[in-house]
């Protein structure tokens, strides 16, 4: 059971009310929804966002103020005290992009395994709402290549991914993102708005573009079988004469060549690593 400084009973003293919203807002500084250093909202607006009592807010902040997690300031009002762990280091967005079949994923999971961070795939995460999506307007859930595809739900797909990049951010995670990102990583102020948002959540951005000739990119598609890519396949002529393989993206990147396996993704997201983390 929680005490004061004093040994009293602080359910006694502060109510359950009281202990349960200080224990709702530690919560909210330790997972970064309130950062460090940051000034916390007044006691009206808290009480307003955590739907309590004004007289409830203050005395959980008292008991927060005597756990060292706010602090109360005369002209600042009450400043969050929860600093990251000394050996914390910045948490790393790492956009690993390329055209369909290029070993963009594979190495995804390749640095993901390495390192831990969080892996979140385009396809993987957004391709059931995708197909329902598709399938909602009468068309077919494995299309990728329709106007409304990709003015409507292709930029939805793209929205939801960033959204949980940030989100693993606020928890000071370091995250992988897989997805093709050729119109975004063309796009300066795509790039820029990604960027920012990203130092916004304490975070710094990488980016990797995964080069592969068309006859490893045909050999990766056909093997995986997936429904999305049968479009591609049925005029892989006409596709391959659509895309640059030469392209590289508008901001600071690295190039992992996947033509023919001249060098192992492995050995090369080794070498990746170690710039992106020096």
């Amino acid at each position: 059971m929680a005490t004061t400084s004093s040994g009293q009973d602080a359910t006694s003293e502060y109510g359950v009310a009281v202990l349960t919203l200080a224990g709702q807002i530690r919560t909210e500084i330790e997972s970064g929804a309130y950062p460090h250093g940051t000034q916390l909202p007044s006691t009206k607006q808290l009480a307003a966002d955590w739907h309590a009592s004004a007289t409830t807010v203050a005395r959980a902040m008292k008991v927060l103020e005597h756990e060292g997690l706010v602090i109360s300031k005369d002209r600042s009002g009450r400043i969050v005290n929860h600093p990251p762990e000394k050996a914390a280091r910045t948490p790393v967005v790492l956009l690993i992009g390329g055209y369909a079949g290029s070993g963009k994923t594979q190495l995804g999971r390749i640095v993901a395994s390495h390192t831990h961070w969080a892996l979140l795939d385009k396809d993987s995460t957004t391709r059931a709402v995708v197909e329902a999506a598709l399938q909602a307007i009468g068309q077919s859930p494995h299309t990728r290549e329709s106007p409304e595809y990709r003015t409507i739900i292709r930029p939805a797909e793209y929205q939801a991914l960033m959204t949980g990049v940030l989100e693993n951010l606020e928890c000071g995670t370091s995250v992988v993102a897989t997805a093709p990102f050729v119109a975004e990583l063309a796009d300066e102020e795509w790039c820029e708005q990604a960027r920012r948002d990203v130092e916004a959540h304490g975070g710094r951005l990488a980016v990797a573009w995964v080069r592969c000739d068309a006859e490893t990119m045909h050999r990766y598609i056909t093997y995986r079988g997936a429904a999305r890519d049968a479009e591609k396949l049925a005029d892989w002529k006409g596709y391959i004469n659509s895309i640059n393989l030469d392209y590289e993206p508008v901001v600071e990147h690295q190039i992992i060549d996947n033509n023919g396996a001249k060098r192992s993704l492995e050995q090369q997201a080794e070498e990746m690593l170690a710039r992106i983390t020096a």
